[in-house]
C-alpha cells in the first residue's frame, strides 16, 4: 500500500482510534513518526509507544491516554489537524508560531534543531514547518 503523506496517515489512525475509544494504534514506523510519538508522550496525550519489528517491517504502536471513569472514559486527544500538507507547505517564524486553543493544545513544528512543540520553538527562538496541531 502506497501512502503519499505518512504523517497525515498517522494522525488519521490516531483520530479514528480516539473516536471509537480504542486503546492501542499500530502503524508503519519512521523516524518522524517516532519523534511525533515522543512529543505526544512528553505532552501527556499518549501513555506510551513502542517500536516492534514484525515481518521485517518496523511497526509503531501508540497506547492512547484516557480520562474519566470506566463507563465515561474518553481519550485525552479531542482533535487533530494537519497544517502543512504536501500540496501546501506552511512555514512560520518563531514569533508567528500558532497558539492552539489559546495555549491549551500544541503545535508540532519541524525546525533545524529537530521536531518540537511550538512552545519549545518559541523559547529557543527558531521557526520551521508547522506539521500539525493537537488539542
Amino acid at each position: 500500500m502506497s501512502i503519499n503523506d505518512p504523517i497525515s496517515d498517522m494522525l488519521t489512525r490516531v483520530r479514528n482510534a480516539a473516536a471509537v475509544n480504542q486503546a492501542v494504534v499500530t502503524m508503519p514506523s519512521s523516524k518522524t513518526k517516532i519523534a511525533i510519538a515522543e512529543i505526544l508522550k512528553n505532552e501527556g496525550y499518549v501513555e506510551d509507544f513502542s517500536v516492534t519489528n514484525e515481518n521485517e517491517k518496523p511497526q509503531l504502536s501508540l497506547t492512547l491516554r484516557f480520562a474519566g471513569e470506566r463507563r465515561h472514559r474518553r481519550t485525552v486527544i479531542t482533535g487533530l489537524r494537519r497544517v502543512s500538507k504536501p500540496g501546501r507547505r506552511v512555514y512560520a517564524g518563531s514569533s508567528e508560531l500558532p497558539l492552539v486553543l489559546s495555549g491549551m493544545g500544541i503545535a508540532i513544528v519541524s525546525t533545524p534543531k529537530g521536531l518540537m512543540t511550538g512552545k519549545q520553538a518559541r523559547r529557543m527562538n527558531v521557526g520551521g514547518e508547522v506539521l500539525c496541531e493537537i488539542w
